[in-house]
C-alpha cells in the first residue's frame, strides 16, 4: 500500500477548501458543477467552434458540409469538473535548502497535487495527473473515485526530478487529454521558460488554467556570505563568485523575474500562488480554493 502523502493533519484543513470552475455553476448532483455535452434526452444548447481536445464524434458533420468548419454540437448536463495537475518534474525539481536537504520542490509539489487531486475526489469530480520532466511525460487518465486516489498516490511517489521540460512535440498528450472544460493547475519552479509558455498557452486555448510556483528560501533571500559554487542542475553550469559581492544583483534580477512573470500570468487570466518551501503547505491551496480565492502572486 502507497504512503498517504497527505497525511491526516492537513487532510482535515483541506475540508474547508472548494475546487470550482468560474466558467461553472454550482449544483446538486454529479459532481457540483454544470458541464456541457451530448447525449441521448439532453436539451441542445448552442454550437461552438472545434477545439483541440474535443471528441471527433461530437463535430457536427451536416454543418461542416454547409460551412467547411468545425463545429461541436453542446448539450446541457449536470457533470463533474475535471481537474487536471500538470507537475514540473524536471531537474531544478529536486533543489532543496540547506537548513533542510531532506525537502525538495518536487516533494512539496508531490503533496500539494495529492491535496488538489484529494479536494476534486471528495467533492465527486475527476483528477487526473501530466507530469513533464526528463524530456518525457507521465500519465494518469482523469477519472474519479477511491481508486483513483490510490492511482495517483502511486505515480506521485515515483516521480522523481530529472531532465528538462520536454519539447513542444512530446507535450501532445496535454492538448489531446485536457478538454476545453477542464481546470488545469500547473505545479512547479517555473524557471524553465517551458513551463509558462505551456501555461499561457493552455490559458489562450480557453482552459483554465491557475499555477502555483514553488521557490526556496534562498531564492527567496540569497542568505549566503561565502564564497560558493553555483550549479544549474538542469545544464551543468557551474559560476563561481563571492555571495556577499553577488546578493544585490541576485536580488534585483530575481524580483524582475518574479514581477514579469506574475504579469504575465495575470494578463493571462491565469490565477496563481507561491509557495516558499518551509512555509504551510496549505497557504497556496487557500489562496486558490479557500474563500475569496484569487491571485496570491506577491
Amino acid at each position: 500500500m502507497v504512503q498517504d502523502p497527505v497525511g491526516p493533519a492537513l487532510r482535515a484543513q483541506l475540508r474547508g477548501l472548494r475546487i470550482a470552475s468560474r466558467r461553472a455553476s454550482p449544483l446538486r448532483g454529479g459532481g457540483l458543477h454544470r458541464g456541457r455535452d451530448r447525449g441521448a434526452g439532453l436539451e441542445f444548447s448552442q454550437y461552438r467552434g472545434y477545439e483541440p481536445g474535443d471528441e471527433p464524434r461530437r463535430i457536427d458533420w451536416k454543418l461542416y458540409a454547409r460551412s467547411d468548419r468545425f463545429f461541436v454540437r453542446e448539450a446541457e448536463r449536470d457533470s463533474p469538473l475535471v481537474a487536471w495537475i500538470v507537475l514540473d518534474a524536471s531537474a531544478s525539481m529536486a533543489q532543496a535548502d540547506e537548513a533542510r536537504p531532506d525537502w525538495s520542490r518536487l516533494d512539496a509539489a508531490r503533496v500539494l497535487a495529492a491535496c488538489i487531486a484529494e479536494v476534486a475526489l471528495r467533492q465527486g469530480d475527476h483528477a487526473g495527473l501530466l507530469a513533464a520532466g526528463g524530456d518525457a511525460l507521465r500519465l494518469v487518465p482523469a477519472a474519479a473515485g477511491s481508486r483513483q486516489r490510490e492511482r495517483l498516490q502511486h505515480e506521485l511517489v515515483r516521480i522523481e526530478a530529472a531532465g528538462g521540460m520536454p519539447d513542444q512535440a512530446r507535450l501532445g498528450p496535454v492538448w489531446e487529454r485536457v478538454g476545453p472544460d477542464a481546470l488545469v493547475v500547473v505545479l512547479g519552479d517555473f524557471l524553465d521558460p517551458a513551463l509558462p509558455e505551456l501555461a499561457t498557452r493552455l490559458a489562450a486555448a480557453r482552459r483554465e488554467v491557475l499555477a502555483i510556483q514553488l521557490l526556496t528560501v534562498a531564492e527567496r533571500d540569497f542568505p549566503f556570505d561565502d564564497g560558493r559554487r553555483f550549479i544549474d542542475p538542469e545544464t551543468g553550469q557551474a559560476l563561481p563568485g563571492d555571495a556577499r559581492a553577488l546578493r544585490a544583483g541576485f536580488l534585483a534580477r530575481f524580483g524582475q523575474a518574479q514581477r514579469e512573470l506574475h504579469a504575465r500570468f495575470d494578463g493571462a487570466g491565469i490565477r496563481h500562488a507561491v509557495h516558499v518551501l518551509g512555509e504551510p503547505l496549505l497557504r497556496p491551496l487557500q489562496a486558490l480554493f479557500g474563500a475569496g480565492q484569487g491571485s496570491a502572486g506577491e
